[in-house]
C-alpha cells in the first residue's frame, strides 16, 4: 500500500502549539494550495487542506511559520470519524506531516516570521558565482575527430 502526500501552499492562519495530556507537542494548521489549471474567465482556485504535525516538527512549525508563509509538507492522508454538535456523523481528512520545509524567498521584514528576524531561522548566505570572461566567438562542438575519445578497456575490474 502507498499513502504519500507532498504539498506546497500558504498558511491560512498562524499555527498554534498545543500539548496532549501526556505532554506531546502537536500543531494543526491549514494551507491553501493553488490548483494547476484556470478556466477561461475565472480566477485561480485553491484547495484548503488541514495538516497535523507532532513533537519537534510541531514546535518547528509554530516557531518559524506565520500566516501567509509558503510551506512544503510531506506526509500521509489520515481519516477520522467523529460526531458533530448536532449529532451528525462526520469524517475528517487531514495530512499527518512527517517533514516540513521552508520554500520561497526569505522574509525581508523585521518580525519573527519564517526565515528571520529576532531568533528566527536564517539560511546561510550563498556566494554569487565568480564572473567568467565572455568570449567574443561562439563555442562550436562540430569541430573534432574520433581521436578525441579514449578507448576504455572493459576486460579489467571496475575502477571504482
Amino acid at each position: 500500500m502507498l499513502n504519500v502526500v507532498v504539498l506546497m501552499g500558504r498558511l491560512v492562519a498562524d499555527p498554534e502549539l498545543r500539548h496532549t495530556t501526556s505532554g506531546i507537542a502537536t500543531c494543526s494548521f491549514r494551507i491553501a494550495v493553488d490548483r494547476n489549471f484556470v478556466r477561461a474567465g475565472e480566477e485561480r482556485k485553491a484547495d484548503f487542506i488541514d495538516i497535523v504535525v507532532w513533537r519537534q516538527t510541531a514546535e518547528f512549525v509554530c516557531k518559524y511559520f506565520r500566516k501567509g508563509n509558503l510551506i512544503a509538507v510531506e506526509g500521509s492522508i489520515q481519516t477520522r470519524n467523529y460526531e458533530d454538535k448536532q449529532g451528525n456523523k462526520r469524517t475528517a481528512f487531514e495530512v499527518v506531516a512527517n517533514n516540513v520545509s521552508f520554500t520561497g524567498e526569505r522574509s525581508s521584514g523585521g518580525g519573527q516570521g519564517a526565515y528571520g528576524g529576532q531568533g528566527g531561522y536564517s539560511a546561510p548566505a550563498q556566494q554569487a558565482p565568480a564572473a567568467r570572461p565572455v568570449s567574443a566567438e561562439p563555442v562550436s562542438y562540430a569541430v573534432g575527430s574520433a581521436d578525441d575519445f579514449a578507448v576504455i578497456d572493459d576486460n579489467d575490474d571496475i575502477p571504482f
